[in-house]
Order: C-alpha cells, then sequence, then structure tokens
C-alpha cells in the first residue's frame, strides 16, 4: 500500500520582477510587473509503506517546496496528492497526528526551554495517553542517549545534541512517515553514523516511512533503498540506490595533508588532480579500485598528516546524469 502517491504536482509563485534603473524602480513601487516563477513542474511518483526514500537535488531544485505540499504548509497550484490516505492542505490537521519532521536548519524544540518542556509540550499537542507518552519518552531517551541532555536548555545544546533530541521528538507521537530536510547537516562523522543508524532502527523496528533530502551521499548510501533526484522542479531519475551507487557514485575525492614532501600516487583509478607542496587531492574511481586498496598505498608512501575523503557533490551527480542522457562522455 502506498504511503505518498503524487500525480501531476506542480506548485508556481508569483513573483515581482526586478527594474533596472532609478526610474523604472520607481515606477515598479506604484505599479509592480509580476511574473510567474514554476517552483515544481508536474511530479508523479509514489512511495510505498516503510519504504526508505532519498529526495535529492541541488539547491533550488524544488525539494523543500515538495515537502511543504505534502505535509501541507503550502498548496499546490495543480495536481494531487494523498499522504496516509489524507489529501495534506485539506486534512492537515489529521495528518499531523501521522506524520513527523526534522528540518536541520529549523528547530521544533523551545530553544530557551530544555527539551524535557518541549516534550511535554509535544506530548499535549498529539494528545497522548500519559502512561504511553511516559514509556515512549523513556524509550527514546535511552535510544537516542539524550538523557543528559533533556534538563539543559536547548541553546547550550551542541549541534550533534540538539539534532538527536530533535529526532526523538519527532518520533515521539510514532509517526508513519517522517520528513527528514537535511538532517545531518554541519553534523561531525560521529554524529553522522550514529544518528543515521538510529533511523534505520527506527525504521526496521517500527516500519516507519523515511522522506530523506540530503546533499550527503553517506545519508543516501547508508539509509535508503530508492532515489528521486529532481532538478528545476522537474524528475529526472527514480533508481534504486544500489544502481544509482554503482553508476552514479562512483568517484571519490582524497585531499591529504603530508607532513613532507611526497611524489605523485601512480596507481591505475587514481589520478593526482592537486600537488603543491604537502597538499594533495586524489581523485578515485572506486569501480576500478578499492578505497581500501588506495589508503593502503597512500599509508605505505606518505607520511600523513590529516585525510579527507569526500563524495561527489550532488551538482556533480546532476552533471552525470545529463551527461549519460545525452549519452556524452561522464566522470
Amino acid at each position: 500500500m502506498s504511503a505518498i502517491r503524487v500525480q501531476g504536482l506542480t506548485k508556481c509563485f508569483v513573483v515581482k520582477k526586478k527594474s533596472a534603473g532609478f526610474t523604472s524602480s520607481l515606477k515598479s513601487l506604484f505599479k509592480p510587473e509580476t511574473m510567474v516563477k514554476t517552483a515544481v513542474h508536474p511530479l508523479d511518483f509514489s512511495v510505498e509503506q516503510g519504504e526508505t526514500l532519498a529526495f535529492l537535488g541541488p539547491n533550488g531544485a524544488g525539494k523543500s517546496t515538495t515537502i511543504k505540499m505534502l505535509t501541507g504548509i503550502l498548496h499546490p497550484s495543480s495536481g494531487s496528492a494523498e499522504v496516509l490516505g489524507c489529501k495534506p492542505w485539506a486534512d492537515r490537521k489529521r495528518l499531523a497526528f501521522h506524520i513527523g519532521s526534522v528540518f536541520g536548519q529549523k528547530s521544533q524544540l523551545w530553544y530557551h526551554l530544555p527539551a524535557a518542556d518541549s516534550f511535554e509540550l509535544m506530548s499535549r499537542i498529539y494528545e497522548l495517553n500519559r502512561m504511553d507518552f511516559a514509556k515512549r519518552q523513556e524509550d527514546l531517551v535511552e535510544r537516542f542517549e539524550i538523557g543528559p541532555y533533556m534538563n539543559i536548555p536547548v541553546r547550550k545544546l551542541s549541534l550533534g545534541e540538539r539534532m538527536r533530541c530533535e529526532l526523538a521528538a519527532a518520533l515521539l507521537h510514532r509517526p508513519n512517515i517522517v520528513f527528514l530536510d537535511e538532517p545531518t547537516i554541519g553534523l561531525d562523522v560521529v554524529v553522522k553514523h550514529k544518528i543515521r543508524q538510529l533511523i534505520l532502527e527506527m525504521n526496521r523496528e517500527e516500519g516507519t516511512t523515511v522522506f530523506l533530502t540530503s546533499h550527503d551521499s553517506g545519508d543516501i548510501e547508508q539509509l535508503c533503498k530508492r532515489a528521486i533526484v529532481i532538478n528545476h522542479g522537474q524528475l529526472i531519475l527514480d533508481q534504486d540506490v544500489a544502481t544509482m551507487k554503482r553508476e552514479l557514485l562512483t568517484h571519490k575525492s582524497i585531499r591529504l595533508q603530508l607532513l613532507e614532501d611526497s611524489e605523485p600516487l601512480s596507481m591505475p583509478g587514481v589520478e593526482t588532480v592537486e600537488h603543491t607542496g604537502q597538499t594533495m587531492r586524489l581523485a578515485v574511481d572506486t569501480r576500478r579500485v578499492s578505497m581500501e586498496a588506495v589508503l593502503a598505498r597512500i599509508v605505505a608512501a606518505c607520511r600523513i598528516q590529516d585525510v579527507t575523503i569526500e563524495d561527489p557533490s550532488m551538482e556533480e551527480i546532476i552533471t552525470h546524469i545529463y551527461a549519460r542522457k545525452a549519452g556524452v562522455g561522464v566522470l
């Protein structure tokens, strides 16, 4: 059964045209010229219950606008959508009891209050039974390891501590679907791994449908089984992540800070794209050589001060998709 079903979903905004020159600006002040901007072109897709979906695209692609329509915050210009059998913008209040959301750059917790107070408030908003709330909160606090932070004002928590509290708060009422908009943005590697594991646990144990947007390829690879990619509001790819990983996430970049000068690394599948003094940047084709083999070679050949491994950016992935569709050379 589909948790989300979208048909021809479109969103247009009327925006004011910018005027050039003082006279034109003065004229537009009294009689502004407007234009219609299409943020989301007709979209068609569905998400099954319990599925983990990555909804991807560069900045300005229409991801957040689509999520706002699916959660009932925005009305579409045309088309239809069903989320858990509800029309989001018409049944927003009823739908809110069955969905949760986490926005990486916007908190749902009261900034100056301890997380425990926000949890209490949300239990009242969602009309949770007191015994069920106490048991659920205890389980989430233990699972997310946030006990030491529950009585500290949110403003005094680190980003990683706050994001764990945000996720726990979003899952408090046992939502059927959780919308995650950049949930790991700005977090260090250890905290990212912890949050990903927690999301996977909730999906596996409670059957929670996960609708994720992220610019982090690690989120996509570790959390999701399927990916939809949009650009300029249009759907350009709908594919399982295993295939996407094999065809698109095949290049990684290694940035090295060395303790002493070293010769460029010569190895099949590895290209030295920058070598300045004690700084080296390598491009690795993971279809030809494993990261383990490359790192072993680096450790044997160089004295390393620091190493950073980066996935391709979403912009590079989009370029790769377009290039593949056009039949030209790709990465």
